[in-house]
């Protein structure tokens, strides 16, 4: 009996006894451990940021960019409308960079200062996830080669977002960062920007938010705002600004799309419709891009589940009136009104041939030089 253990036994009288047949200076040992068998464990890692994607994309956008902007400023030197179609005007796909890079160093103010703008957009969607412990992807720029040369940039999410509070910062983090740099930008380019001259030359007119007049407004600037030939900065201002105007259009999972879940669930879904319904009006009276963005809307009406608490409540929401503040201040109606088709489209087809025969000359001499 030197080695038995105790043994617990329950009274009857609510109170517990130990009956030990060994003294309790003795050392107890715990029992022999049984393992198992070596087995394999598979673990799920995080996918591996390609981060060479990330500066290809950066630097091809940045390019893209840089050739427009070349442009822009080439149409304020000769005080012309910023995407108006003129004789001597560098070709849009500028090929030449390759012999003269020169050429493309007045295209610098509108290319960085529309980046920044993008980019501090997209960032301050990536910095409110990394909060929150929630996997986003760097920004994606997506260079392409159009008025702007550009179609801007995006963050992908990769993991669930844990609450409606979390959501609403994510989703109003962005259009905040990209705001403000927005509103600077405007108001250096429009200090810096000359009044106009009337042209008969195709172009494609800017519709002007209403920050654009109080801005003008503020700097005392003499005439409308549509009277102006607008500095590069003012351009990348105008694009920021717009971009932002679409990103807080209140449906879909856009920013605003985010931030009206957040806020208001439940009718998420009506707002939306009611948001495409609005689009298309848009795009039938005034500007046929609206068209697109109703699609866009329509194909991602539907919200996915968030946590509900924390909810969005106190602070937030005087956060949430200010997005709708500014998307108030940033839209415009019209923003591209297209070439007049009177006059405007022969001189435009011509414009494209006369940069066709340009590209088919330059590739002729870089083969030969090689």
């Amino acid at each position: 009996m030197s080695h038995a253990v105790p043994v617990f036994c329950s009274a009857p009288c609510y109170s517990c006894r130990i009956k030990c047949s060994v003294s309790m200076s003795q050392p107890t040992y715990p029992g022999p451990l049984e393992l198992a068998h070596p087995h394999e464990v598979w673990i799920i890692q995080p996918p591996r940021r390609r981060l060479w994607i990330h500066i290809v994309l950066l630097l091809a956008t940045f390019l893209s960019t840089t050739m427009v902007g070349s442009r822009i400023a080439f149409n304020f030197e000769h005080r012309q409308p910023a995407f108006c179609m003129s004789d001597g005007c560098p070709p849009l796909f500028a090929l030449s960079a390759l012999r003269h890079p020169s050429e493309l160093l007045p295209g610098l103010p509108f290319s960085l200062t529309l980046m920044f703008i993008l980019l501090a957009h997209e960032m301050g969607h990536y910095l409110y996830a990394r909060h929150y412990r929630v996997y986003a992807t760097l920004p994606y720029f997506v260079p392409f080669l159009s008025l702007i040369g550009t179609l801007g940039a995006f963050i992908r999410i990769k993991s669930p977002i844990p609450s409606r509070a979390a959501l609403f910062d994510i989703g109003i983090g962005g259009p905040i960062a990209g705001f403000i740099p927005a509103c600077i930008a405007l108001l250096v380019g429009v200090a810096r920007s000359r009044p106009g001259l009337v042209s008969d030359i195709p172009r494609a007119q800017l519709g002007f938010p209403l920050i654009f007049g109080l801005a003008a407004r503020l700097l005392r600037v003499p005439g409308p705002v549509s009277g102006l030939c607008l500095h590069p900065i003012a351009v990348a201002a105008w694009v920021g600004l717009f971009a932002t105007a679409l990103n807080l259009l209140p449906g879909g999972q856009l920013d605003g799309g985010h931030i009206l879940f957040s806020v208001w669930p439940r009718q998420h879904r009506l707002v939306s419709a009611l948001t495409v319904l609005a689009l298309v009006l848009l795009g039938y009276y005034f500007w046929s891009g609206w068209l697109l963005w109703a699609v866009i809307l329509a194909m991602t009406s539907r919200h996915p589940a968030v946590p509900a608490y924390p909810a969005v409540s106190g602070g937030r929401r005087w956060v949430a009136l200010f997005g709708v503040l500014m998307l108030f201040l940033t839209f415009t109606r019209d923003p591209i009104t297209p070439y007049p088709r009177s006059d405007g489209w022969s001189d435009l087809r011509q414009e494209v041939r006369q940069d066709i025969q340009w590209l088919r000359y330059e590739i002729h001499h870089l083969l030969q030089r090689k």
